[in-house]
């Protein structure tokens, strides 16, 4: 058998002999973050047809139902409705936190399963639910990490350029802000919606700030925020930051160049990859023609645990309170289970392993480890 991708609806096919379906939600066109869409859709369908050359589920051949988001809110929760309205047995993926917001919410509403692979807004539901769990780490979890290496660094002036309109922008500059201030760091907003990429370099030099983190959309206004620092005398020192990952793409590389070197940002990898995550991480970068970002570890994590899940369970929406609390199931980055953590309203995998890293500048193409938690 071998992975099945549509962007339509499947034709109708007996329940007992058709495929086992899984809804897949992933930014594949712009505004969304296509390039990330791209790598979680590579990992998902990677493990689909690894499941299905093992037998499916139960026999059944699983077929992944695609769904672009685009970065919409709107179009997500339309998505979920219209998954359940064909009878998928879950729904898994997106990258952006606001948008997987608007997708668990409507899950949760309909009493469909939803395992969000990469989001990581801390209130993705509005209060606790049974039907959804998440793998990547809460932002309160990863950012503070971020923090502790800018204080290791010794930076304890900050400013953010941030669009606050963004709730995952606010959240993440709050985060910052608590963690940074018991530590006599100090943060400093600069609001790009009302400002330029030269005006941003003259609140950096007024506030003699050692840092600026980018807290905004890629590739603009970042790419010309990043530009403008670079070539301002006044801010040699100043080291730049993007903790939400966007110098993990190759499309930072080719907008910015050796500019976009010794950014740091997050990344959820192990040190050292297992003996499973290896065998991925070659047939990913195979499937990719590039090395495969976090991202598509997560895809292909998320429907393996659903995998599992659905093979002891039956293809069915057979779902419990319970039932996230029964996973164990070796992913690419460890072994994966889930718990209830405290604030956090979905089931959660506590944790997956964090890095900071950056692009070495003296070979961008190459990621340096700076700093784990």
């Amino acid at each position: 058998m071998t992975g099945m991708v549509t962007q339509e609806t499947l034709p109708g096919r007996d329940e007992t002999n058709g495929h086992v379906r899984i809804g897949a939600l992933v930014p594949l066109t712009r505004p969304g973050w296509d390039e990330a869409g791209r790598h979680l859709l590579a990992g998902m369908e990677l493990a689909v047809r690894e499941v299905n050359d093992a037998g499916g589920i139960m026999g059944r051949p699983v077929a992944l139902v695609v769904r672009d988001t685009a970065a919409d809110p709107h179009r997500a929760a339309a998505a979920v409705e219209e998954l359940a309205g064909l009878g998928v047995a879950a729904v898994a993926g997106e990258y952006h936190s606001v948008v997987a917001r608007a997708a668990a919410a409507r899950a949760d509403a309909l009493g469909v399963p939803f395992l969000c692979a990469s989001a990581v807004l801390d209130t993705l539901t509005e209060q606790p639910t049974p039907w959804v769990a998440r793998l990547a780490p809460a932002q309160s979890h990863g950012w503070r990490i971020y923090a502790d290496h800018l204080l290791a660094a010794g930076h304890r002036r900050i400013a953010v350029a941030i669009d606050p309109s963004s709730v995952y922008w606010a959240s993440g500059a709050r985060i910052l802000r608590d963690h940074l201030a018991p530590h006599g760091g100090t943060v400093v907003d600069v609001d790009v919606r009302d400002s330029t990429a030269a005006s941003v370099c003259d609140t950096l030099a007024g506030r003699h700030a050692t840092a600026l983190l980018l807290l905004v959309g890629h590739p603009e206004p970042a790419v010309s925020i990043v530009r403008s620092v670079r070539r301002d005398r006044r801010l040699a020192g100043v080291m730049i930051g993007a903790p939400a990952g966007q110098p993990e793409f190759t499309g930072w590389v080719t907008s910015l160049g050796a500019d976009g070197a010794a950014v740091p940002f997050l990344r959820y990898l192990p040190e050292r990859l297992g003996p499973l995550g290896e065998r991925v991480a070659t047939a990913l970068r195979e499937r990719l023609a590039e090395a495969p970002s976090f991202v598509a570890f997560e895809g292909y994590d998320t429907v393996t645990v659903l995998a599992g899940m659905l093979r002891s369970q039956g293809p069915g929406r057979a779902w419990t309170p319970e039932s996230w609390a029964s996973v164990s199931a070796e992913g690419t980055r460890g072994r994966i289970r889930f718990s209830r953590t405290p604030d956090i309203g979905v089931w959660q995998w506590v944790w997956a392993p964090v890095q900071v890293v950056d692009r070495d500048p003296a070979d961008p193409g190459r990621l340096r480890v700076l700093h784990t938690g």
